[in-house]
């Protein structure tokens, strides 16, 4: 049986870690490069790194930074924001990230899919889906989640999975930053629809939410935020938690 992971995620703006409710109100939450050296220490599985502002301010994401966290982890470390072409990710690659997240291009322009699997291998692309429930549907939204589209989450995920992405990084809008859960009843019917690793996100607020996560939601992965950076979940307590209910990591 293959461990689930734990995946902190830093959210950059302007160069600093921060982290909202719902996409909005968004709070400091310290240096990304030393949070990036923090986690690694601590015994997590990956990193997500998304430069979240990068898409609606039409530049690239930092890839100074990106060199500077490289240099300080030892594990898998994800670079999303602003990646619109072959070119972007070629960057990124060469100065140190593991793997690459697209969004926003992904459903602008889906064909980059298919490009960059076909390039780098379908283990280095992460389609990031944010999605929230209008009328009853999951609605796929764009540009940091300010821009609702017509593609329902469960439609596009088959298409990505099939356009050759390694993973699916859903983030459950409504559940972002809430502390009460992540959305698993969607997560579980991901993990169904499609044969690719899921990664869960949006609504870490307790360790009970990381079990329900992979023994509901069926996901491979869990990603939190606010949790790690404000010192309210430790990994490692985690992790050990995590064990104690059947469930495999590497501790």
């Amino acid at each position: 049986m293959l461990a689930k992971r734990i995946i902190p995620c830093l959210d950059i703006k302007n160069g600093r870690t921060v982290k909202g409710v719902n996409f909005v109100d968004l709070r400091d939450a310290g240096d990304p490069v030393e949070l990036a050296a923090l986690y690694s220490a601590e015994g997590a599985d990956e990193l997500v790194f998304l430069d979240i502002s990068a898409t609606e301010e039409r530049r690239k994401t930092l890839v100074n930074m990106v060199r500077h966290v490289a240099e300080k982890i030892n594990i898998p470390f994800t670079v999303g924001g602003g990646i619109s072409s072959v070119e972007d990710v070629e960057i990124l690659l060469n100065n140190g990230a593991d793997k690459v997240s697209i969004n926003s291009s992904a459903v602008k322009n889906p064909q980059l899919i298919n490009d960059l699997a076909q390039k780098f291998g379908s283990q280095c692309v992460v389609v990031a889906i944010d999605a929230k429930q209008i009328n009853g549907q999951w609605i796929v939204h764009l540009v940091g989640g300010k821009v609702p589209t017509e593609l329902n989450l469960f439609d596009w995920a088959v298409e990505v999975a099939a356009r050759g992405a390694g993973e699916i990084l859903f983030t459950s809008m409504d559940n972002d930053g809430t502390k009460n859960g992540f959305a698993n009843e969607a997560l579980a019917k991901l993990s169904e629809l499609v044969n690719i690793p899921i990664i869960a996100s949006g609504g870490a607020g307790n360790i009970q939410h990381f079990v329900d996560s992979f023994k509901i939601g069926k996901a491979d992965a869990a990603l939190a935020a606010s949790v790690f950076h404000f010192k309210e979940i430790e990994i490692k307590a985690l992790k050990r938690e995590l064990k104690n209910n059947s469930i495999e990591v590497r501790i």
